[in-house]
């Protein structure tokens, strides 16, 4: 596992998955899912559907909201988004109730990060009518925060204006990662004022390096102007950061600039394909994997990172899974209470589901929209399996999280402060 996980670059026969055989068999071979068809729904057949036209802008905007302010707003989108589905989830414990939902609205980038086999610049964008039957049949079993996936979502900013402010009517809390390239302040102001509750930047280094293009260097003034909206449109703003071979001091670097700006991070570490990708290119040669030599301090980065986030540091991932990071990058973690096709799922450009981004390229029929094939005891058998080889950082959060004595005691932290903002990680 060693091997495959950390590649060293100059290896040129690493097996191109990391999960069991069988499974990968099952997963690539097995079940194949149809031809998508249009989700069934109360109108005409045949119609295809349109997003509105967003309003822009919605408000005028004389003055930003204060800190309290801010902090209300994100304390009310935190319990009606997050906390009650989460409740209803625990009551309806037997059907699929996603907390949140992974909306693939491209699976096309304007980058080529090297670790990423995260995009196909071969498949088609989502379309409108996709985006609007996803988004209400997800409002129909209780779903209230959307992310908007990629690819890069941004390669078509007018329709994620339309989606986020759909979905923002709706109730949702609309999630936005991006690598910032397109995060134009005309971009930045329209998603804003559509309603987008956090917008999750991914930065890798400080200074481009081979392999690694999302460089705070190359969008700075675009980093500049979305920290400084955040008061004027209420949205959060976080940095997401991959942990590779060649950037482990600009991590560091990374995290003291996210704390100068009060902004919290997240953290990867770099993963090979849990299943086959045919459109990556580069699973050899790979001068982003981790090798041996890097372990120690890898470990000791994690270490520190773990240190920061008890001093207050604002760092999503549960130290756990930053311990468990440790044991991964040296071979396999033990199962963890995955919720993949529970409590979370992706939806495809096409509208086909799947349960999770490392099986975003299985052929296993899970279903389409409206008319899904999750079933517990697959995905149950299935875990058992690539949850070892696994530590997807989203998923992971919502596992740790999927619990309902956690969940009340840090409700009673946050009560103890007044509610003056969500603050604190489910460690703490």
């Amino acid at each position: 596992m060693a091997e495959v996980l950390n590649a060293h670059p100059e290896n040129d026969s690493k097996p191109p998955f990391r999960v069991d055989v069988q499974l990968h068999d099952l997963l690539m071979k097995g079940e194949k899912r149809p031809a998508p068809k249009p989700a069934p729904a109360p109108r005409p057949t045949g119609e295809v559907l349109s997003l509105p036209e967003p309003e822009y802008p919605q408000r005028s905007y004389e003055r930003d909201m204060t800190e309290k302010e801010w902090h209300r707003l994100n304390t009310k989108r935190a319990f009606l988004c997050w906390g009650w589905p989460f409740a209803q989830s625990l009551y309806h414990r037997g059907e699929l109730r996603p907390i949140i939902a992974y909306l693939f609205t491209e699976f096309k980038c304007n980058v080529d990060c090297h670790y990423c086999w995260s995009f196909n610049n071969n498949v088609k964008g989502m379309t409108e009518d996709t985006a609007r039957r996803s988004i209400d049949w997800l409002e129909s079993i209780g779903c209230r925060v959307l992310a908007l996936m990629g690819g890069e979502p941004l390669l078509r900013p007018q329709f994620v204006h339309k989606v986020t402010y759909y979905a923002a009517k709706k109730g949702f809390y609309v999630y936005l990662p991006t690598n910032g390239r397109l995060m134009r302040p005309e971009v930045t102001d329209r998603i804003g004022d559509a309603g987008v509750g956090i917008i999750n930047l991914a930065i890798d280094c400080v200074e481009e390096k081979p392999g690694l293009p999302k460089a705070l260097n190359r969008i700075r003034p675009y980093f500049d102007y979305m920290v400084k909206c955040q008061r004027k449109y209420g949205y959060a703003a976080m940095i997401n950061i991959n942990i590779t071979h060649i950037n482990q001091d600009d991590v560091l670097e990374l995290t003291e600039i996210a704390r100068t700006n009060g902004l919290a991070t997240d953290y990867h570490i770099n993963e090979a394909p849990l299943t086959e990708q045919s459109h990556f290119t580069h699973l050899e040669r790979n001068g982003t994997y981790l090798t041996p030599e890097d372990f120690p301090k890898v470990e000791a980065l994690l270490d520190y990172l773990i240190e920061k986030q008890r001093h207050g540091y604002k760092v999503a991932n549960p130290i756990q899974h930053m311990r468990d990071m440790k044991r991964l990058m040296r071979g396999e973690v033990e199962p963890w209470n995955c919720r993949a096709g529970q409590n979370n799922l992706i939806i495809r450009p096409d509208g086909t589901l799947a349960p999770c981004f490392p099986m975003y390229s299985a052929t296993y029929d899970w279903g389409t929209v409206a008319n899904h094939k999750f079933d517990v005891k697959q995905l149950d058998e299935m875990k058992l399996d690539c949850s070892k080889h696994c530590l997807s950082t989203c998923n992971y959060i919502l596992s740790h999280c999927y619990s309902a004595k956690r969940v009340l005691k840090w409700m009673v932290k946050q009560a103890s402060h007044g509610f003056r903002g969500v603050t604190g990680s489910f460690d703490a």
